[in-house]
């Protein structure tokens, strides 16, 4: 089918790469304007904008894909389907009725609608996951859907459910085109009451909250790994990342430490939390590179407590 992609992340691009192959390659790839990313912050596309480019694919840039010029460039392109995925930017009228959209979703709709659906499952300690193809509506991710497929969660975190959730979209929407093409695509409308909300991750849950339970902590360190990070507010001040981490339970001489403290054992570092203990594998000091607790403690004293 000629199709064209709306697409902006990561997530997009690998999406995109698997559609280019396919006999559906897009003919136009709009995206966001390059922005300023990474600890320099220095100009730079969009990665679904690199991944058009090097498939050598018509790329339009616009802060507004309903805009009069984004509409005229999409228009231009003829397509007889647009597929969007991790675009980012709100889609209105007329775009949404003038073209058959379909959303590449990484959940099972209706769970986890919305910006974060990944960060949200891992947080949420869910067993499985996967995808959707749905059509675009008015409505947040609440469109009928014509496609999904399960994947499971084995120990991931967000790095490594990313990239399986990416390979399996890939697959799907491509299929969901091809029954498109075939005119054998069909769409069931969701249950509106069984949907859950991923909202987009706040500043404040990067920091580790040690009233917590610990496996809720380790949750949220594989949730937000490596994208956005964690860290540990110290009570003398400043914070201390914490890139990996496991939860056990109390055990010893931590019985009777009070949530926050942080406990060394030979070359271990742990955090007393709300319940039990968690075990800081990788942490990362401020204006350093990650390393290891047992490196970390070679260099540093240990801090007293988190808040």
């Amino acid at each position: 089918m000629r199709t064209a992609y709306l697409g902006t992340s990561e997530f997009a691009a690998t999406v995109l790469r698997r559609l280019a192959e396919s006999p559906h390659r897009p003919v136009l790839v709009v995206t966001p304007p390059d922005s300023r990313r990474g600890r320099g912050r220095k100009l730079a596309p969009p990665p679904a904008a690199d991944a058009a480019r090097e498939l050598g694919l018509e790329v339009h840039q616009t802060p507004d894909v309903n805009s009069a010029e984004s509409l005229a460039a999409i228009r231009a392109a003829k397509p007889e389907v647009i597929v969007v995925c991790a675009f980012g930017q709100l889609i209105r009228e007329p775009l949404l009725s003038e073209f058959l959209m379909l959303n590449v979703h990484p959940s099972l709709v209706p769970r986890w609608r919305g910006a974060a659906p990944i960060e949200r499952t891992l947080m949420a300690g869910d067993g499985e996951t996967g995808v959707t193809i749905m059509r675009v509506t008015a409505g947040l991710d609440s469109g009928p859907v014509a496609l999904a497929e399960e994947v499971r969660i084995d120990g991931d975190d967000y790095a490594s459910l990313s990239a399986k959730l990416a390979s399996t979209a890939g697959e799907l929407v491509v299929r969901a085109l091809g029954l498109l093409a075939e005119g054998n695509l069909e769409f069931t409308e969701q249950n509106d009451a069984h949907a859950t909300y991923a909202e987009k991750i706040s500043p404040d849950e990067r920091r580790l909250d040690p009233n917590l339970p610990a496996d809720a902590l380790e949750r949220r360190v594989k949730a937000l790994r490596p994208h956005v990070g964690t860290y540990l507010e110290l009570e003398e001040g400043g914070r201390l990342g914490v890139r990996d981490a496991e939860a056990g339970p109390i055990a010893g001489s931590s019985d009777s430490a009070e949530p926050g403290s942080i406990v060394t054992e030979g070359n271990e570092l742990f955090l007393v939390s709300g319940k039990g203990l968690l075990l800081l594998r990788v942490l990362q000091p401020p204006g350093k590179k990650p390393m290891s607790a047992a490196d970390f403690l070679r260099g540093h004293s240990p801090p007293a407590k988190a808040v």
